[in-house]
């Protein structure tokens, strides 16, 4: 039998956790290079993978800050999101992270960022006159290029320390224990 990739019980249990890339602060520039690094992952990596936010959707409160106070970001695209997230209350609400094809995964993500649209605060830090910007122009005129990135940044960053057979479990729903 195969050896499936798993994830650990609970996000304290094993020490397997601190292995991998944090998801929240991945994008952050003075965070990501270096918890990137030492997992053997390229800033490139972290761009490519930060494109998986063209599908999905994300909860009011994650996003709130960056729709009311964030100034690099377009006036239309903020005043759309503050109809259904308003300062206050609602923070369940849901947006979509990639507001032309949510649910489809291509480049659009990457053209959000580019118009000053991307819907949390950390993706749109990916392109804001620093060091990713030109890979992002690149990602959003060129999906193939994306799309090549993207598999091989998955494949590097999947083998970073996998659980395998019986450690850990595979979860029906992330935040719960099965």
């Amino acid at each position: 039998m195969a050896s499936t990739p798993r994830t650990e019980r609970c996000k304290n249990s094993q020490p397997k956790r601190s292995q991998q890339p944090n998801p929240i602060t991945i994008r952050q520039p003075r965070n990501s290079n270096l918890s990137f690094a030492a997992k053997g992952l390229s800033t490139r990596d972290l761009t490519a993978l930060s494109g998986g936010h063209t599908i999905g959707l994300a909860r009011c409160t994650t996003f709130r800050g960056r729709i009311y106070n964030d100034t690099n970001i377009d006036a239309n695209f903020a005043a759309t999101r503050r109809a259904n997230c308003p300062a206050s209350g609602g923070d369940n609400n849901l947006a979509p992270l990639d507001i032309q094809t949510p649910t489809r995964f291509d480049n659009d993500y990457f053209r959000n960022l580019v118009a000053r649209r991307g819907l949390l605060h950390s993706d749109q830090e990916l392109f804001n006159g620093g060091s990713q910007d030109a890979l992002v122009r690149t990602y959003s005129n060129n999906p193939a290029t994306f799309s090549a990135d993207f598999a091989a940044a998955m494949v590097r960053m999947g083998n970073i320390s996998p659980l395998t057979g019986t450690q850990g479990e595979i979860r029906r729903n992330c935040r719960v224990v099965n």
